[in-house]
């Protein structure tokens, strides 16, 4: 069932982005663009209704960051939060990141809280991936990206929930916290943006362009006017004047930087051996992923002087199953690659192979900031300084203030 699934994602993938040919490709494209006219104006009909204040916008009276995009998947957007909630910890703010946990598992038993200062006990809370003190879930139920961030950043709360204002709720009532970031959220308006980082791909800023379901914008392109700050992500340090132009037309106030999702180094997938970079040169590799742009990874291998012998790749947010892994690791075995690499947010689904032939790692990134050093200052400024003005007033001006596409 689950192979059938994968197989299934890949094709539409491939009919989306047209490497599908074919009588039924074409079609099935032809039917997608019609639902995606649909799809765009229920885009702007929820946009609207959100700002004639006709659906109910939640204001939690502290600081809320939205990061997210105007596509889906492959824009970077899990090191960029991971990178955000390091530096506001670092100076002194109680940070809690809220995700809607994409795939995770529901919880065969739900939870339950006990406050440590207060001792009340809260039944039945959000799924509590970490409390900032421990990491309380594992991946099957947390989702991969909010099990990945909760072990790389302990003193950073991470909260799952599909209602993000019950999430937050949670986190700033019972665990204290004063900044809340909401992953992915410029899609998500019930609970109110303090500010909104949205993230471009320099190397495919807007998609194939078409609007979901026919291609990967969520949103159009003139709905950037809502960031406050936008980071290219993904640049290769070439100016991207052009880029820039394009986005000011649709957007002429927000601050822009420029950033890279570099790599730091290989990480033991199931050990704590880290190799330097330098371990790649010269040698065999067999690569594995599920993430949203695998040519993206087999690109960064070579580059890093890795041999790639084959790919096997999956959907995005694929969960690894043992069936899947066995083969995979024979042909490994038999092809005599020297290591096999994947991805952080991969590592965190991979099932332990009965025998360990070969090493198995994955590829530390973190975010580097090329061009825009001083806009990312100010935004951290602009974060942890206290919003004087009650909640209320602060999300009436954003809704007379902010254009919405």
């Amino acid at each position: 069932m689950a192979a059938d699934r994968n197989e299934w994602e890949k094709w539409a993938t491939d009919v989306i982005f047209g490497r599908a040919r074919g009588f039924w490709p074409m079609i099935m494209r032809a039917v997608l663009r019609g639902l995606s006219w649909v799809y765009r104006l229920g885009v702007r009909l929820r946009l609207r209704l959100y700002r004639k204040e006709w659906l109910e916008q939640s204001s939690l009276g502290t600081m809320t960051v939205s990061i997210g995009n105007i596509t889906v998947g492959g824009t970077g957007k899990t090191p960029v939060v991971e990178r955000f909630a390091r530096e506001l910890a670092a100076r002194g703010r109680k940070v809690a990141i809220l995700s809607r946990g994409y795939k995770s598992a529901d919880l065969q038993k739900p939870q339950f809280w006990q406050n440590p200062e207060t001792g009340v006990v809260v039944t039945n809370p959000p799924k509590i991936v970490s409390d900032g003190r421990s990491v309380m879930l594992g991946a099957k139920y947390a989702g991969d990206e909010p099990y990945m961030l909760a072990q790389n950043l302990p003193g950073v709360a991470v909260v799952v929930d599909r209602d993000r204002v019950r999430g937050g709720r949670f986190a700033v009532r019972e665990l204290g916290v004063d900044t809340l970031l909401l992953d992915d959220g410029l899609q998500y308006l019930h609970l109110d943006h303090s500010l909104d980082v949205v993230l471009v791909d320099q190397n495919a800023p807007f998609g194939n362009g078409y609007i979901l379901p026919r291609g990967t914008l969520r949103e159009p392109p003139a709905n950037l006017c809502r960031a406050d700050y936008i980071f290219l992500t993904k640049c290769d340090g070439d100016p991207p004047d052009q880029l820039i132009r394009q986005i000011r037309r649709y957007n002429k106030t927000a601050e822009i930087l420029q950033c890279t999702h570099g790599p730091k180094h290989l990480h033991g997938v199931f050990n704590d051996e880290i190799l330097p970079l330098e371990a790649l040169q010269g040698k065999y590799l067999g690569a594995i992923s599920g993430i949203a742009q695998p040519k993206s990874f087999d690109r960064l291998l070579k580059k890093l002087g890795g041999k790639v012998m084959f790919h096997t790749t999956f959907a995005d947010h694929h969960a690894f199953t043992a069936r899947e892994i066995e083969p995979f690791m024979d042909r490994c075995v038999n092809r005599g690659v020297d290591m096999i690499v994947t991805t952080e947010k991969d590592a965190v689904r991979f099932p332990r192979p009965d025998k360990l032939d070969v090493p198995i790692y994955y590829l530390r990134i973190e975010v580097k900031i090329l061009e825009g050093e001083e806009v990312w200052q100010r935004c951290l400024e602009r974060i942890c300084q206290r919003v004087s003005r009650e909640p209320e007033d602060w999300a009436e001006e954003r809704l007379r203030t902010r254009p919405v596409g």
